[in-house]
């Protein structure tokens, strides 16, 4: 899990406006490289939020997408759903980190339902993942069952068509190219035997394979 976030935080530059999906992805704002700084957008209306608070210094009128206590750093502001999802559908996110349920080698995602079972709704997550410049996917490689979250064709329905362009797994790194998947990176300890058996989709390997 921490290599998995610190990797995504690699992919952050100075100035970057960031939008971090609930659960593992708000992890990344703890794990940026010395000397990074991002500003924070939260689509119920945030630019500049900053690290949960401490305990007993939480504010209940300052909470994050997912409902968790949060903070804004000096010089954040705040806003109206109206103006914060402008500013996703006008582009001016440089990047989006988001969980899925699954994604394949078209860059297809699909992480808001599963059939039979009860779901809030798909959310801004379909703004995001259209508006971002960038739209990386952060997630276990398989689903607790042991199957493929990377597949050839995603089977469940889609949160949006060909706008992933990078996914980041706890086994690797992964590219969306025209000629499929390109895996650039493995995570420590694992192998590309490992990966190879725990992808549906084909894999096709970057020339200089980045073995942490």
């Amino acid at each position: 899990m921490e290599w998995l976030v610190e990797r995504v935080a690699q992919e952050f530059h100075t100035g970057d406006v960031v939008n971090l999906g609930i659960g593992m992805p708000t992890k990344v704002a703890n794990h940026l490289p010395e000397g990074v700084t991002i500003l924070l957008q939260s689509e119920n209306g945030y630019l500049g939020l900053g690290p949960s608070p401490e305990q007993g210094q939480e504010d209940p009128d300052i909470v994050n997408a997912g409902g968790q206590f949060a903070s804004v750093l000096a010089g954040g502001s705040c806003f109206d759903s109206a103006t914060s999802f402008g500013i996703i559908r006008g582009g001016h996110v440089d990047a989006t980190v988001l969980g899925a349920l699954q994604v394949d080698e078209e860059g297809n995602l699909a992480n808001w339902m599963i059939p039979g079972k009860m779901v809030p709704g798909m959310g801004g997550a379909m703004d995001l993942v259209v508006g971002a410049r960038k739209v990386i996917v952060a997630m276990d490689h398989t689903a607790k069952d042991g199957s493929s979250k990377v597949l050839k064709k995603c089977t469940l329905p889609l949160t949006a068509a060909h706008q992933v362009n990078l996914i980041v797994t706890d086994m690797g790194v992964m590219e969306v190219t025209a000629e499929g998947l390109l895996l650039k990176e493995l995570a420590p300890g694992v192998t590309l035997e490992e990966i190879q058996a725990c992808t549906e989709a084909e894999l096709v390997m970057q020339e200089t394979l980045v073995a942490r």
